[in-house]
């Protein structure tokens, strides 16, 4: 039972900034998660920590090890990236706009409110007080929108909403009566500011941009160096005093000239006149004349270097100082929210909220390398393919996912469906995937062409919200919302074989039997009924409910039905007999979490506490099941008992996760949660749902908080990990294996080094069996692969059958890791072999590992298929080369 959280799919961006690490990974936030991509090998992982709200800010220290991740109430967490361990945590105590790390990676600039905090970074050891306040920088009118360090990590660049850049210096602000420098003239809410370097790494200027489009380019003079003696620290002549003094007297407004505020003095860490004394001008301006408002930007000094995002979603790459457009596309319908440069500055990170976009795009070869988009509305269904190496989801916007399993990467997306998707399966061969929407159509989607080759359709319009398919695939059936009525058509014609009429309800739950020729069917008017759909004799059995039956499923033996009903319990039945075998009373183990618009405590308001949605284990010996809550519920079948219980969110952005609300935000109007914000920021985390039955959310629909809930459960066919469409998306949860310890066939004799001596005295069948029953991986596999090619035969005999399991699993983890693929090969046949009757006795036990072989193989033909396919013309052309020297020499 030891699943832990292990990815999160359907939902590659909900807002917040991206960041490029190096040049290979790609990091976003995704609600109160953070994502990272492998751009190299195209894999995508989640981390495991999470946050108590959405993440609005991450950034990552320049040597890549710290990652700091800011939630929308300015609570933080600094987190081990390589490692993905947390370190520490520490509250802003109010919302934070911008963070960075300094160059030196010492220094960490927040922008909180109107200040600019200023920390160190802590160190990667344990501290008692790892975050030290250095200070705070206040003297804005409006909060701070962005910040950028300089070069040599002693100054700092902030943009305000009071429409000023203000340049902040550490060592000066131990000077008394220092003021900063303030930078005038932008009409709109600063965007972007970031310092000029010139070729030596040192700061000669600064460019900041405004939502209005403009690019302003700031140049800091440096003032000669007057002879005389040195001075001390904050010492200054009366002319200085007179200047500085009239300087601050005379300041021009926002509509004049740009104008520069308070002078520059003296550094405390040096007892001599420093050479960085100056004053600001303004070098020119530039506009980028689009008819959308500028939402987010980036710079790469490097390069020189400036992309900007628009709300249109367009974006543009322009060459500075010259302000040459290099690149002007449009990405995306909706604002993009973020934009990155990588650190070498050949790719740029774009993402839009709304929309949940991704991409990486490579701007001097113009290509795509990233694209993901994930599912904006809510997650309705998903399914596994047979070997459990796919994931088909389905969501209410109408598009259908095929994920792989194993990187996290969505690969194909189906647009044909008008209206939501209600739910997915798919075929037994594993090569097409059918779905059935609120439109009134089941479309088959081909998974080798990719292209929609079937569509079935009702006499009378009808809107599906179930779907099975027979073990043959040859028969496809779907339930109705409207007509309660079930529709069977042919997979191979197409045609419409059988109408079944009976159900007074909605249907929401079918299952073939995995072993007979029955279909069961769950509805609203109480009732689960069985069916003969291949004899045509209709349905053979009624079993009643007391209560509303919301989903149901088949035991993998075909023995036993489970259905849970709107009173959130789960029965269990003899399809067989047609009698009740026993029930599980879930109202308490789901029972958890509080709207914000209950009146009464979680304790009090589980009547609306129900599963919808139940699955098997390959295996049978346990059952999950899942609901209106924040909890999913494991049980053990034979003893109808709660293993254990998985909370799959602490994001209190959503509504139903709290237990106990704060009775200080409500208001007359009720919860402050609920009411709706005025800003219009781009950045926005909403998250707009659709109502069922009412179309896709247009412009004009509402936007409300999301509630906490498990739509659909489905374990993989190998038992390593089992998935939840839930409002945060798709979260996948695996076994740990190295947690996984079974001691009850250990004694004194075995122990790690009586396997190094049984390997060092070839004694590998020996070795074999102290391994297995140590269950330690490493040893495992290197017992397996100590074995000579020509003794797997007789090792493999020697094995008792109860290692099976354990040595099947063992394998099925090494093919898909090891080099040596034939001699795994050869492992496999001989268990097969020598064991074929042990085998098929152990067939259910055995189940589960024999599917993540069958991954891990199906996976190996796959690459090796596509490794030769595209080395098929190199090797033509090899051996014609070989050919022709050998007809040359012949001749000769």
């Amino acid at each position: 039972m030891n699943f832990k959280f292990s990815n999160l799919l359907g939902a590659p961006y909900r807002g917040g900034n991206v960041l490029l690490a190096g040049d290979k990974q790609l990091l976003t936030p995704v609600g109160n998660r953070v994502s990272l991509v492998d751009l190299a090998t195209s894999d995508t992982v989640t981390l495991p920590f999470e946050q108590a709200h959405n993440i609005t800010r991450i950034a990552l220290s320049p040597n890549g090890v710290l990652l700091l991740s800011v939630d929308e109430q300015g609570r933080c967490i600094l987190a081990n990236l390589p490692r993905r361990i947390v370190l520490h945590h520490l509250s802003f105590k109010a919302p934070v706009a911008a963070i960075k790390f300094s160059p030196d990676g010492q220094l960490i600039a927040a922008a909180v409110g109107k200040k600019v905090e200023v920390w160190r970074t802590p160190g990667l050891g344990k501290e008692f007080a790892p975050f030290q306040h250095v200070h705070s920088f206040t003297g804005a009118h409006d909060q701070v929108t962005c910040v950028d360090w300089s070069p040599d990590s002693r100054s700092v660049l902030a943009g305000c909403k009071d429409l000023t850049v203000r340049v902040y210096g550490l060592d000066r602000d131990a000077v008394h009566g220092y003021k900063p420098f303030t930078l005038t003239g932008h009409r709109d809410v600063l965007v972007g500011v970031f310092w000029i370097r010139d070729a030596e790494g040192a700061a000669t200027g600064a460019y900041s941009v405004s939502r209005d489009g403009a690019l302003f380019e700031w140049r800091l003079e440096p003032a000669q160096e007057e002879a005389g003696p040195s001075k001390q620290d904050g010492d200054m002549d009366e002319d200085e005093a007179e200047a500085s003094n009239r300087g601050a007297e005379n300041g021009h407004s926002a509509e004049d000239a740009p104008s520069t505020t308070g002078r520059e003095a003296e550094p405390w860490r040096s007892r001599q006149r420093p050479r960085g004394r100056g004053s600001w001008r303004l070098e020119g301006k530039h506009f980028f004349h689009q008819a959308a408002k500028l939402t987010c930007a980036d710079y790469h000094p490097g390069l020189n270097l400036l992309v900007a995002g628009f709300s249109s979603g367009v974006f543009g790459l322009y060459q500075l100082p010259d302000f040459a457009a290099l690149h002007l596309l449009s990405v995306s319908k909706e604002a993009l929210t973020s934009v990155a440069f990588s650190s070498n500055g050949e790719w740029l990170g774009l993402g839009c909220a709304k929309l949940g976009q991704l991409l990486v795009w490579e701007w001097r070869s113009e290509t795509y390398v990233l694209k993901q988009q994930g599912h904006y509305y809510d997650v309705n269904t998903l399914a596994y393919a047979g070997d459990g190496q796919l994931i088909a989801t389905g969501a209410d916007d109408a598009k259908l996912k095929i994920w792989n399993a194993g990187s996290g990467f969505c690969f194909v997306t189906f647009t044909e469906h008008k209206m939501p998707i209600t739910a997915v399966a798919f075929a037994p061969s594993g090569h097409a995937v059918l779905s059935a929407s609120l439109d009134g159509t089941v479309r088959a989607f081909d998974l080798v062409r990719y292209r929609n080759f079937r569509t079935f359709t009702s006499p009378s319009p009808a809107q599906f919200v179930s779907l099975a398919v027979d073990n043959s695939g040859e028969v496809v059936v779907a339930g109705s919302l409207d007509t309660f009525q079930l529709f069977v058509w042919s997979m191979k014609t197409g045609r419409l074989l059988d109408v079944l009429s009976g159900h007074e309800g909605p249907i929401y739950g079918l299952s073939f039997s995995p072993t007979h020729e029955l279909l069961a069917s769950a509805s609203w008017d109480g009732t689960v009924r069985l069916w003969n759909v291949f004899s045509g004799k209709g349905g053979t059995e009624v079993l009643q409910h007391n209560r509303d039956v919301l989903a149901l499923a088949y035991r993998p033996d075909g023995k036993q039905l489970a259905a849970c009903t709107l009173d959130a319990q789960i029965a269990f039945w003899d399809p067989f007999e047609g009698v009740q075998t026993g029930t599980i009373e879930g109202r308490r183990d789901i029972a958890g979490g509080r709207l914000a618009t209950d009146r009464q405590t979680a304790a009090s308001s589980a009547a609306g506490k129900c599963f919808h949605t139940l699955a098997y284990s390959a295996d049978g010996a346990y059952l999950v099941a899942g609901g209106n809550s924040k909890f999913v519920c494991m049980y053990d079948v034979a003893e109808k008992v709660m293993l254990r219980r998985f909370q799959v969110s602490v994001n209190v952005s959503l509504d139903g996760v709290l237990d106990f609300l704060n009775s200080k935000r409500m208001t007359d109007a009720g919860p402050v949660d609920l009411i709706a914000d005025s800003d219009d920021e781009p950045d926005s985390l909403a998250i707009v749902q659709a109502d069922p039955g009412q179309g896709l959310p247009g412009a004009g629909a509402r936007t409300r908080r999301p509630a906490i809930r498990t739509k659909c459960l489905r374990i993989s066919p190998t038992g390593q990990a089992w998935a939840a469409a839930t409002t945060e998306g798709v979260l996948v949860y695996s076994l740990d294996q190295g947690a996984v310890f079974d001691p009850s066939d250990l004694d004194m004799d075995v122990t790690p080094q009586a396997v190094e001596a049984a390997l060092h005295s070839r004694a590998w069948l020996r070795a074999l069996l102290l391994a297995l029953r140590l269950s330690e991986a490493a040893l495992v596999r290197r017992c397996v692969e100590a074995v000579p090619p020509e003794q797997v035969g007789p090792i493999v005999r020697g094995v008792p059958a109860h290692y099976l399991p354990a040595l099947v699993a063992a394998l099925a983890d090494y093919v898909g890791t090891s080099p040596h693929t034939e001699f795994l090969l050869k492992w496999c046949q001989g268990v097969c072999v020598f064991h074929g009757r042990a085998l098929q006795a152990q067939s259910r036990s055995l189940l589960p590992a024999f599917r993540s072989l069958l991954k891990g193989l199906s996976m190996l033909h796959e690459y090796l298929g596509k490794s030769a396919a595209d080395n098929e013309y190199t090797l033509s052309y090899l051996t014609s080369v070989k050919r022709a020297k050998t007809e040359v020499s012949g001749q000769a």
